[in-house]
């Protein structure tokens, strides 16, 4: 979804109460040069170098040579001690802390009209709706933020750290459009992303498509103010997306060709000049307008090496290339494992978001056709889950949810692989409606199948696929 950058941004972030200064560690890596120096888990280091320790981008600065002194707290016995740390050249400390920043995530203060978090069901979890807009996750995670809660002091620690590429949410550049998207934050949001253009800081940018409010004019205001800052080295033009429970949408540009084909047209002329002048498209559209607007997807080299590809720009070019790759260089795997399908009388699903599902069928027609098959009867099959957990236009892969898909795979799929794709589960292994891999896993068993986890490419889909294969064999 828009907003969110490989969509899916998947961790439960810390808490963002107050709390004392330093990193609690997590785990040591044996024989690292932190286990060498006794550093364990439950243990908090305080200052790097004599700086109190704020959050990770006063570790990764202060910590950045292959020396670092440290003061660290040992709560079990109330001790704090200074110690040494020692590497050699390109080594990892070895250390692992329990919270992302240390020091809680800075929530978001704006009200945008299309916010994803103010669509959610009255009860999600409540880690879903959190509102982070962190300056720096933007910079650890690719997170996309909107500047509008950065103080000065944060902007000159971007500029002397040189915490780049930063992922800025623009959405536009007028005043009273921003207002009217953003709230009544939205300058200070345009007044830090001009100095930091000014500083020379590498900006990937973002705008969520609005029909009727960002889009026509204004969106040929912002992307000309791009064209004038080299420093926004990408822009990324998405469609907001909306679910059932919005209560300011009601459609997008998912419901409308001839609009999607509009904004494609609109962002030729740019996409030209950037190529004749920077050597590089620049200005990129997400993958859901050319689906939308049903045109072909651009070839590789128009997306610059994919630096927005986590914020769907650029993915179905990605899985379509691999799928040719993995048909041509890996044909007589495909065979194979076609053929020990048929032979034990299995088959196997390939579960995707409704936006993926002629991505994925194109390869398994590629997979057919390097078996000689008609795509029917090749016992490998792509299968959509329809997305009425959320509703509205949502249909990506990695918000499908788990009363979803137990509601729409068939009751009765023995002898049937069924690959999950493994963007719709958290780190922990949840699912967006709070269920757990393991259930529904154990669901899928109870109707006589075997559920599989994977990366939604062609690559690990053949992978797991083999494995389960040869295990079946053996």
């Amino acid at each position: 979804m828009a907003g969110t950058a490989k969509s899916e941004k998947r961790a439960d972030y810390a808490s963002t109460k107050e709390r004392e200064l330093g990193a609690w560690i997590k785990s040591v890596e044996e024989g690292s040069p932190a286990w060498e120096v006794g550093l364990e888990p439950g243990m908090r280091i305080e200052t790097v170098n004599g700086k109190p320790l704020r959050d990770i981008i006063d570790w990764r600065w202060e910590a950045s040579d292959d020396v670092a002194e440290l003061t660290v707290f040992t709560p079990d016995d109330g001790r704090v001690y200074d110690c040494e740390l020692l590497r050699e050249p390109g080594q990892e400390w070895g250390v692992e802390f329990t919270d992302v920043l240390f020091d809680g995530i800075r929530t978001c203060v704006n009200a945008c009209q299309f916010c994803f978090m103010r669509m959610l069901p009255e009860d999600a979890r409540s880690s879903l709706l959190l509102r982070d807009d962190d300056y720096r996750l933007s910079f650890t995670q690719g997170n996309f933020v909107t500047l509008t809660n950065m103080t000065d002091e944060d902007v000159d620690r971007v500029i002397t750290c040189r915490l780049e590429p930063m992922n800025v949410s623009i959405h536009a550049v007028s005043p009273e459009v921003r207002r009217k998207l953003i709230g009544p934050h939205a300058q200070r949001g345009m007044d830090v992303l001009e100095r930091l253009c000014a500083a020379g800081i590498e900006v990937h940018g973002q705008v969520v498509l609005c029909a009727g409010i960002n889009d026509g004019e204004e969106l040929h205001r912002t992307l000309e103010w791009v064209e004038a800052h080299d420093t926004v080295t990408s822009i990324a033009i998405v469609p907001m997306g909306y679910t059932k429970y919005s209560k300011n949408f009601s459609r997008s540009f998912s419901e409308d060709r001839e609009a999607s084909r509009a904004v494609v047209g609109l962002l030729k002329p740019y996409q030209e000049r950037a190529r004749q002048r920077l050597n590089m498209t620049r200005f990129q559209l997400s993958d859901e307008f050319y689906v939308d607007a049903d045109l072909p997807i651009p070839e590789a080299d128009a997306y610059d090496g994919y630096p927005q590809y986590y914020d769907g720009i650029g993915m179905l070019r990605s899985f379509l290339d691999e799928a040719r790759d993995v048909c041509e260089s890996r044909a007589s795997e495909l065979r194979a494992v076609a053929d020990a399908l048929d032979a034990q009388g299995a088959r196997a699903l390939v579960v995707v978001g409704e936006a993926a599902l002629k991505a994925v069928q194109t390869f398994t027609q590629g997979w057919a056709n390097v078996c000689g098959r008609d795509p029917a009867a090749l016992p490998v099959q792509a299968v959509a889950i329809r997305n009425d957990y959320y509703g509205g236009d949502v249909n990506v892969t990695g918000l499908i949810v788990s009363c979803d898909l137990l509601a729409q795979l068939p009751q009765e799929v023995t002898g049937t692989f069924v690959v999950l794709p493994e963007v719709m589960f958290n780190f922990d292994k949840v699912t967006l409606d709070g269920d757990t891999q393991a259930h529904i896993l154990s669901e899928i068993a109870a109707r006589g199948g075997q559920g599989l986890v994977a990366q939604p490419s062609p690559g690990t889909i053949v992978d797991a696929l083999a494995a389960a294969v040869g295990s079946m064999l053996e």
